[in-house]
C-alpha cells in the first residue's frame, strides 16, 4: 500500500505515487463505476477524472458521497452546454460536500461535437476568459482547470486558472511546449493528460486499440494542428489527404508506431508503469490514464490497472 496523499491548497496530491484513472459512467453500469471509485479511492490513486460523455458533473456529485480522499475533477464540462451560473452553483455544492476535493475542468469541446448537439461555439479563448470570470463570481472556492492543446490555451490557463489538462497530447513535445510558457511549472499549478493506455505485452494488439481511440481525434483540424507542431506533419498530411479522399478505411494505417506510442501507452504491467513516470519526467505533474483492453470493457481494463499497481 502506497503512503497516503499529501494535498496541496487545491486539493490535488503534491506527492502522487500512481496516476490518475478516468471513469465513464455508463448507463446501466453506474454502481458499478461506482464501486470501482471507491476502490481506487482505497487503493491511493492520485485522482479521478470525469470526461464529457454525459452526465460529468452528476458522477462527480456521486463520487463526493462514495469516496473518502481521492480528488477528482471533471475534464471536461464544455462551457456552451451550460450557464456559468448555473454550474458554479453545482461545482460549489460538490466541493463542500466533497470537503475540498474537487475541481472544475471546463473547454470548449469540439466543434463537430458541438454541432451534433445543434450548439454554436464562439470564440475559444475570449468565450473561456469570460465563462472563467462568472464561475469565480459564484464559485470562487472551486479551482479551475482548462482543456487545453497549443500554447494560447496553455498560457491563457496560467492567467486565469489554477491548472491545465491535455488529451491525447505527445509526450515528445510536452518539454518545449511548457519551456515555451513558463508560469505553467509554478508550485501548486495542476498540469495533467488524459493518457489512452492499454497494458497488454501484445503491443501491436495494444496499439490496435489505440487506433480505434485516436481515429476520431485525427479527423479533427485542432488536434491535427497541434500533432503538426509536435513533429508529426508527415502523419497528418497523410490523414488530411485520406479525409480529402472519404478514405477513412485507409486512417488507421496511416497511425505511425512511433506516433501512437508517443500518445499513448501500451505495454507490460511495468511497461506503463515505468510509461507513467516518463511522463512526469516530462512536465505532466498528474498523468490521468483512460483505461481500454484487449479483452474487455472499462471494467475489465481498470481490474488490469489495479494489478499493476499491486506489487
Amino acid at each position: 500500500m502506497v503512503p497516503p496523499l499529501q494535498y496541496s491548497r487545491y486539493g490535488w496530491g503534491v506527492t502522487d505515487y500512481r496516476p490518475a484513472v478516468c471513469l465513464v459512467a455508463s448507463p446501466g453500469k453506474r454502481s458499478a463505476i461506482l464501486d470501482l471509485a471507491a476502490t481506487l479511492d482505497r487503493e491511493g490513486f492520485a485522482g479521478i477524472a470525469c470526461p464529457s460523455l454525459g452526465g460529468t458533473m452528476a458522477l462527480c456529485t456521486s463520487l463526493a458521497h462514495v469516496t473518502n480522499e481521492i480528488p477528482f475533477f471533471t475534464s471536461i464540462q464544455p462551457i456552451y452546454l451550460a450557464s456559468a451560473h448555473e454550474l458554479a452553483g453545482t461545482a460549489s455544492h460538490i466541493q463542500e460536500i466533497s470537503g475540498g476535493r474537487f475541481s472544475l475542468g471546463i473547454g470548449v469541446s469540439h466543434a463537430p461535437a458541438l454541432d451534433r448537439m445543434g450548439v454554436t461555439a464562439g470564440k475559444p479563448l475570449a468565450d473561456t476568459a469570460a465563462y472563467v470570470e462568472q464561475i469565480r463570481k459564484g464559485a470562487p472556492e472551486v479551482p479551475i482547470v482548462l482543456a487545453t492543446l497549443r500554447d494560447k490555451m496553455l498560457g491563457l490557463a496560467t492567467v486565469i486558472a489554477d491548472g491545465a489538462v491535455w488529451a491525447n497530447a505527445s509526450r515528445s513535445h510536452m518539454a518545449a511546449q511548457l519551456a515555451r510558457t513558463p508560469a505553467a511549472q509554478r508550485p501548486g499549478f495542476f498540469l495533467g493528460n488524459m493518457i489512452p493506455t492499454v497494458i497488454d505485452a501484445d503491443k501491436n494488439a495494444a496499439r490496435a486499440v489505440h487506433r480505434k481511440t485516436l481515429r476520431m481525434y485525427a479527423g479533427l483540424p485542432n488536434y491535427r494542428n497541434y500533432w503538426k507542431a509536435a513533429g508529426y506533419e508527415d502523419e497528418m498530411l497523410a490523414i488530411e489527404a485520406a479525409l480529402d479522399r472519404r478514405d477513412h478505411d485507409a486512417i488507421p494505417g496511416l497511425m505511425t508506431d512511433r506516433w501512437v506510442d508517443d500518445n499513448t501507452l501500451s505495454g507490460s504491467a511495468s511497461e506503463v508503469r515505468d510509461g507513467v513516470e516518463a511522463w512526469r519526467e516530462a512536465g505532466i505533474t498528474t498523468p490521468v490514464l483512460t483505461m481500454s483492453s484487449t479483452s474487455g470493457g472499462q471494467a475489465k481494463a481498470i481490474a488490469e490497472l489495479l494489478a499493476a499497481y499491486s506489487d
